[in-house]
């Protein structure tokens, strides 16, 4: 199955403003790409990169006084076929972990989970561990959050979310993570495109989407809370432990006027 896939982002900024994008389809994904993702800049600018701790293709540009717009139109091949389900994938044990999956245990500033760990202990502490348990916490957040994009606020926390029942898909996932790690599942964060492939109509206005992948069974595994469903053509952009939730697009906020 070949899926198209872009973007198209229009800023206007009040002067030269130094922005760092997460746009560029994962590395894991990249032999996939039948036409390639290649970012471009209207007026053009010079674009250069770096690839970030967490293997993510981070891309830097100055965009200039006025309007500035940022796009990308690509194609990539998809199996077609489902995410996996494995329900018999096991819990490790903390100490059994790989080194590499601590950092996603880790409380931050948008998963607090200092705040939700005893909620989560008497809650999920019965569950069954493992898949079952990651999933009666997907099930959890996506019966309790309401989606509303009107409501949508980039400062919101999964304590505020959990308090409030509402959010857009950060927010569902952000919750969903931080139960996980206050069981001491290793939860990363994830962000890129996903488009309605395999639904039924009525079709949603296309968007970039945040899941999360949990560690289990000696791989990581998507979950979405706010679907709550296996979905197919899923294309990861970036993955770390906090919220990504510049990563469309991160700027350098410009200093203010200086009187001399």
């Amino acid at each position: 199955m070949l899926i198209r896939l872009g973007y198209e982002l229009t800023f206007n900024c009040p002067q030269p403003t130094p922005m760092i994008l997460s746009l560029t389809i994962h590395s894991e994904r990249a032999a996939d790409l039948v036409v390639p993702d290649h970012l471009t800049t209207q007026p053009a600018v010079p674009v250069s990169g770096y690839r970030d701790g967490f293997g993510n293709w981070c891309t830097r540009i100055v965009a200039p006084a006025g309007k500035v717009t940022i796009r990308t139109d690509a194609v990539i091949r998809d199996s077609g076929l489902p995410e996996p389900h494995v329900p018999d994938a096991d819990e490790h044990r903390v100490e059994e972990l790989p080194g590499d999956a601590l950092v996603f245990l880790l409380g931050s500033r948008y998963c607090e989970t200092d705040l939700l760990s005893q909620m989560a202990w008497n809650m999920f502490g019965s569950c069954p561990p493992g898949w079952p348990r990651v999933q009666a916490i997907c099930d959890y957040v996506h019966n309790r959050i309401r989606f509303d994009y009107q409501l949508a606020r980039a400062t919101r926390t999964a304590a505020e979310t959990w308090n409030e029942g509402v959010g857009v898909c950060r927010d569902y996932t952000h919750l969903a993570i931080t139960l996980c790690r206050c069981m001491n599942i290793p939860a990363r964060y994830c962000t890129g495109y996903l488009g309605d492939t395999g639904m039924p109509p009525p079709y949603g206005i296309p968007d970039f989407a945040a899941w999360f992948e949990a560690y289990l069974g000696n791989a990581w595994y998507t979950f979405d809370p706010r679907n709550n469903m296996r979905r197919i053509g899923r294309v990861l952009l970036a993955r770390g432990p906090r919220c990504l939730r510049r990563a469309y697009c991160d700027y350098v906020r410009p200093e203010p006027a200086r009187k001399f």
